[in-house]
């Protein structure tokens, strides 16, 4: 149950744009609130918000040195979606693999009558 509650947290902060771009920005390095913020067309609180999901989730970790505050990924918390999708992936292919069998068996059949 906390493993879906994680992936819930993860997959809630990706879901949108703007926190999957500062992701993406954060994968070069470590930036300050207004280095991220400065690339966006939006107010700082509403920009603050996105920067205080990611933080939730743990996709993101922050410092805070005098009054500035400086955002690094969490890279270690991405294994949550990389666990998730390969669970998934695993059962999908399984099922191919079940319906390919089966798809040969009944071509088998078919040529044996």
């Amino acid at each position: 149950m906390v493993q879906a509650a994680a992936a819930d947290a993860v997959f809630h902060a990706l879901s949108n744009p703007t926190r999957r771009r500062v992701l993406e920005q954060l994968s070069s390095g470590p930036a300050t609130v207004s280095d991220l913020a400065e690339r966006f067309d939006m107010q700082l609180p509403s920009f603050v918000q996105h920067l205080a999901v990611l933080e939730k989730s743990r996709l993101v970790k922050s410092k805070k040195q005098g009054r500035v505050r400086t955002y690094e990924i969490a890279p270690e918390r991405f294994t949550v979606v990389e666990h998730w999708l390969t669970a998934r992936r695993q059962a999908w292919e399984a099922r191919l693999d079940r319906f390919d069998a089966h798809v040969k068996h009944l071509k088998d059949q078919e040529s044996k009558s």
